[in-house]
């Protein structure tokens, strides 16, 4: 089958194209994305499409009749969608828009897995969240993010595609630099001080988060793929399992795991756009319909650290 990943290039995008081209039942694999990392998996079924999702032109380039999944990562993420207005919906919103439409030509429905976000939720919360909380987003990102998710399942109702939309928790730990992301500072208080590096975390040190690894996105955006349409319904819409975890609580395991001097790197910087954003984000949720699924969440922090040392390489001390 040929599959497309849209924001192919990110980190995400990058792991998932391995475990894509793991599979015998992928003959062509498409990454989509404004740019891409100088190293890329060397498979001859692998095509690299460079484009803005927001251009149809470009975008036909990419999914062609033939194409039977898409995995739709390319977004404005959450602070920078907060800034700029236009762009967050240019991108988040014109762009999920094209792409269903483009895909409303392939010979047969293909399955689409959309990455949406807990950003979904805000305003006043229960203190858990639960699967018949209904969205209420205090962001632009993440109304563009539910509106995605309405589009989705109005395509899906129509036939015209198959779709599946995760809710993401903050992925931790991000590997490389800091973005735009309001997010960001989840994965920077465990990636910089492992680099050496000292970092002013803009959040106190009470602030939770609802956070989930890189290896666990990837291993639900293949299940979201694989499971039957029946395991949906007519809900396309699942929030995945995580940790809630305090960024005290972050720092701590990080000195269990890498020692005191590494953890006192992180110091507090507190930023108020950056904390009015988060403070609008749900920590803690329960989520039955997606363990019932066989999405999982991480064991513990501490596992989730350890092993972005093992993938990334580094050595401690």
């Amino acid at each position: 089958m040929r599959v497309v990943v849209t924001g192919g290039g990110g980190f995400l995008g990058v792991r998932l194209a391995r475990a894509l081209l793991s599979r015998a039942d992928v003959s062509r694999l498409v990454l989509f994305d404004t740019a891409f990392p100088s190293q890329l998996p060397q498979d001859p079924r692998l095509e690299a499409v460079r484009g803005d999702i927001a251009d149809a032109r470009a975008l036909a380039a990419a999914v062609t009749p033939d194409t039977a999944a898409v995995f739709h990562l390319a977004a404005v993420v959450s602070g920078a969608a907060e800034a700029d207005f236009d762009l967050g919906y240019r991108v988040n919103l014109e762009g999920m828009r094209l792409l269903l439409e483009r895909l409303r030509g392939c010979a047969h429905p293909p399955r689409v897995v959309y990455t949406s976000s807990v950003a979904a939720f805000g305003g006043d919360l229960p203190p858990v969240l639960d699967d018949a909380t209904t969205p209420h987003p205090q962001t632009s990102y993440g109304t563009q993010k539910v509106i995605g998710e309405y589009l989705l399942a109005d395509y899906t109702r129509k036939g015209f595609v198959d779709g599946r939309a995760l809710r993401l928790p903050t992925v931790v730990v991000r590997p490389g630099k800091p973005n735009a992301a309001a997010s960001s500072f989840a994965s920077a208080i465990i990636r910089e001080p492992l680099a050496g590096i000292d970092y002013d975390c803009p959040v106190g040190p009470q602030t939770a988060v609802w956070l989930l690894s890189p290896r666990r996105v990837v291993e639900a955006l293949v299940l979201a793929h694989d499971s039957p349409p029946e395991a949906w319904g007519v809900d396309r819409v699942v929030n995945l399992p995580g940790i809630t975890a305090t960024v005290a609580e972050m720092v701590g395991a990080l000195a269990r795991v890498a020692g005191d001097g590494v953890a006192a790197r992180v110091r507090y910087a507190p930023d108020p756009r950056i904390q009015a954003i988060v403070r609008t984000w749900p920590a803690r949720f329960r989520t039955p319909r997606a363990l019932a699924m066989g999405f999982r969440a991480d064991p513990d922090v501490e596992t989730v650290i350890r092993d972005y040392i093992a993938d990334e390489g580094i050595r401690l001390g």
